[in-house]
Parts: structure tokens; C-alpha cells; sequence
């Protein structure tokens, strides 16, 4: 085993916080472009969509904080002999991007919340007040709302090609679908 790996292979709490996260995401993604097309008439639902895109969202930061300390603490498993180098240092990097989206988009979104022209609280789970750390300012708001989304397309499109390389390395029987799911081979 050498020092940034696991012969275990995925342990269960690595795998079904991967699993939730990618659920999460999926979900929170969908619901951020519900919610804003909703039109304003229906205030309650809308409101409800608000705030369970924002629970998402915070779910979603605690996850990728979760499964960064689970990485520190169990590591990863080797990766497939059959990956060149280049693969490695290339799913590497996707590995790193995705986890800076992980924890950029949430928190890009809380910032965007706290910082819109109309002082709406974030409630988590539609309960749980969570304070704002900074004021409304619509000129932060104006520039940190497209950056959010920005951001959250970027994070489901890499989500999308990660599935996407997963698939193909997995149909050629390297079986890390398997792996994810099962936790080896």
C-alpha cells in the first residue's frame, strides 16, 4: 500500500456519502432552476423551494466537508493498474475540481442568499434559522448570483463526465461502478 492509498477498498461511509452527495447535487440543481422559474404569485411554494434548495445546499457543504475527512482518515483505494499515468494524474485533478465545487457552490449560495436585496432567512430543514455572516448588498448579489450558477452548472457537467468515465471504464471490465457501489471488486 503506498502512502495515499487503501487496499480496503471504499469503505461504506465513503461510499454512501459519495452517493448522497451526487443525489443531493442532482436534486439541489434541479430545484435552483424550479424555484426561479416559479413565478411569484404562489409566494409560499416558492418560498419552500428557496429554502429546500438552500437545506440542500448546506447538506451538500457538510457531506463534502464529511467525505474530505474520511478521505484523510481512510484514504482511497489504489487505482487500476491498467490507468496510465497521465489517467491517474488526470482523474486526479477531476477528483480535486469536483471537490472544490463541492464546497464552493454551497457556499457561494449561502453568501448569495445573505447578501440579497430582500432579507429572507435561511432556514434549514424550513426550521433551523442559520444566521446570515454578511449584510444585504445588492451590488454582491448582483455579481455573486451568476458566479453561483456558474459554478453549479460547472459542478453537474464534471458530476455528468465523471458518471460518464465511470461507465466506460466500467463497461470495458475495470468494474469501478462496482467498487463505488459495493466497495470492491
Amino acid at each position: 500500500m503506498d502512502s495515499g492509498t487503501d487496499d480496503r477498498g471504499w469503505s461504506r461511509a465513503q461510499r454512501g456519502t459519495h452517493w448522497a452527495s451526487a443525489g443531493l447535487v442532482l436534486v439541489g440543481f434541479a430545484l435552483g432552476w424550479i424555484m426561479v422559474a416559479v413565478p411569484y404569485r404562489p409566494l409560499l411554494l416558492k418560498f419552500s423551494l428557496y429554502q429546500a434548495h438552500k437545506t440542500i445546499g448546506l447538506l451538500v457543504l457538510a457531506l463534502a466537508l464529511w467525505r474530505l475527512a474520511l478521505r484523510v482518515l481512510r484514504r482511497r483505494p489504489a487505482w487500476d493498474v491498467a490507468l496510465s499515468p497521465a489517467q491517474v494524474r488526470l482523474a486526479g485533478l477531476g477528483h480535486v475540481a469536483l471537490y472544490g465545487l463541492l464546497l464552493a457552490v454551497p457556499v457561494l449560495g449561502y453568501v448569495t442568499a445573505a447578501a440579497a436585496p430582500i432579507r429572507i432567512p435561511t432556514l434549514l430543514f424550513g426550521v433551523i434559522a442559520v444566521p446570515h455572516v454578511i449584510g444585504v448588498d445588492a451590488a454582491s448579489f448582483a455579481w455573486l448570483r451568476p458566479i453561483h450558477r456558474g459554478a453549479a452548472i460547472a459542478l453537474v457537467g464534471l458530476a455528468c463526465g465523471h458518471a460518464a468515465v465511470a461507465i466506460a471504464h466500467h463497461r470495458t471490465g475495470r468494474y469501478v461502478l462496482w467498487r463505488m457501489w459495493r466497495g470492491s471488486t
